[in-house]
């Protein structure tokens, strides 16, 4: 895009604006369009700091409104949505209040443009279609499914069930870790507040006394003359790297599968975030089959919402064995995610014709599973923490209190 300053004679004064055109004759014809005065003359500039800053604004509101939407409110609009459905209101009354209704700009946002796009014509899965990214898959999923069916209020009632459980989990986990991470950041406080302002006050006393000082002392002044010049340095660095990881996280899927690998065999979080991930596949997987979904769209639904990309290159791989003639129980085996128990599971489901049954029961496995190590996970830290406060009373009751036992003991022989 350029700019043209346009130069305009009007009751005998000159003017000028600025047009954004792609070509200088494009800005003229726009001028003459506009009918504001007489034209003189044309320009190209650079871009005007107004327009940088709308530009910078309209990105702004475009990354905003393109993220995925917040669960807890949207979970609230389908069963509001569900509701007046299976009172048997029209699909646009429905929405017309639920935009009315929704607080959520986001939301507000994307169903009135549903709502208008159902009323000149299209359908309600189309419409959600425009929308997969910011309501998820399963959201165009659903709603697909209860149109073909007829069962449109069920399906979505269905879709904030299955959206509720994956809230539910997430809450807990965070829940679970609060502790551990509010004890954390306090040691961390602590110690740095021990560094900044107690040592050099003994480093001082030190020096007056010409002792030799023992090595948790020297380890004490040495982190105080690091964190006094180096701090600034530190947070950049430490700043451009945190942003670097970001960055690349989200836009390098080789570094994001790498990432999500490592992560895997990260304590405790590698195995909460492998129950959460293959939990959440195996819940969605069940409810979409019970519903009547195609096995091979209930299984790319299902692995479209695994957020972690290592997991999820696994499991499409039973996709890519049932498209090959392969049967689910050796799809499921080629993962290698799953344990022999499971694997013997769905092998009996799958020869006995009753899949959904034992889908639901492998569902609770992994979500009994998931609760119970999320509900021990501060008490699986607790050793953790105690070994580092601890290490970090021992380090600061040495570093200070051994020098001044010598201090007294060179007084008292003195």
């Amino acid at each position: 895009m350029k700019y043209f300053q346009v130069i305009y004679l009007k009751n005998g004064e000159r003017h000028t604006i600025v047009i954004p055109s792609l070509h200088k004759i494009e800005a003229i014809k726009q001028f003459r369009n506009l009918s504001m005065g007489v034209f003189i003359d044309i320009k190209e500039i650079d871009e005007p700091i107004e327009y940088k800053f709308k530009n910078l604004i309209e990105q702004f509101n475009k990354y905003v409104m393109t993220r995925r939407v917040s669960l807890e409110p949207y979970i609230a609009v389908l069963r509001h949505l569900a509701i007046m459905l299976d009172a048997g209101l029209p699909v646009t009354v429905c929405l017309q209040d639920v935009v009315k209704s929704t607080e959520n700009r986001q939301l507000k946002r994307i169903f009135e443009d549903i709502l208008n796009q159902i009323e000149s014509g299209i359908s309600l899965t189309k419409a959600f279609l425009k929308y997969k990214y910011e309501l998820g898959e399963i959201s165009y999923a659903m709603v697909n499914l209860g149109e073909q069916t007829g069962t449109l209020s069920n399906a979505i009632t269905k879709l904030a069930d299955i959206l509720q459980e994956i809230l539910d989990n997430r809450v807990r986990l965070k829940k679970a870790i609060r502790y551990p991470l509010l004890t954390m950041i306090a040691m961390i406080a602590a110690f740095g507040f021990i560094i900044v302002n107690v040592v050099p006050e003994f480093q001082s006393l030190f020096k007056e006394y010409n002792t030799t000082l023992p090595y948790p002392t020297i380890v004490l002044l040495n982190i105080e003359s690091f964190v006094r010049n180096y701090y600034q340095i530190s947070l950049v660095l430490l700043l451009i790297i945190t942003a670097l990881t970001i960055f690349l996280y989200r836009k390098n899927e080789k570094f994001r599968y790498y990432f999500d690998m490592m992560i895997l065999k990260v304590f405790i979080l590698g195995k909460v975030i492998k129950l959460a991930m293959i939990g959440r596949f195996i819940y969605v997987f069940e409810r979409l089959s019970d519903s009547g979904v195609p096995i091979t769209d209930s299984l790319n639904t299902s692995i479209e919402i695994v957020e972690n990309r290592y997991i999820k290159e696994k499991l499409s791989k039973i996709v890519i064995d049932i498209e090959e003639g392969r049967s689910l129980t050796q799809g499921f085996e080629d993962t290698k995610q799953f344990p022999s128990m499971i694997i013997q599971m769905i092998k009996a489901g799958e020869t006995s014709g009753s899949l959904n049954i034992m889908l639901k029961k492998i569902s609770k496995y992994y979500s009994d599973k998931y609760v119970n190590l999320v509900d021990n996970v501060s008490t699986m830290i607790e050793p953790i923490l105690i070994f580092a406060i601890a290490s970090f009373v021992l380090l600061l009751a040495a570093g200070i209190f051994l020098p001044m036992w010598s201090m007294a003991d060179a007084v008292n022989g003195n």
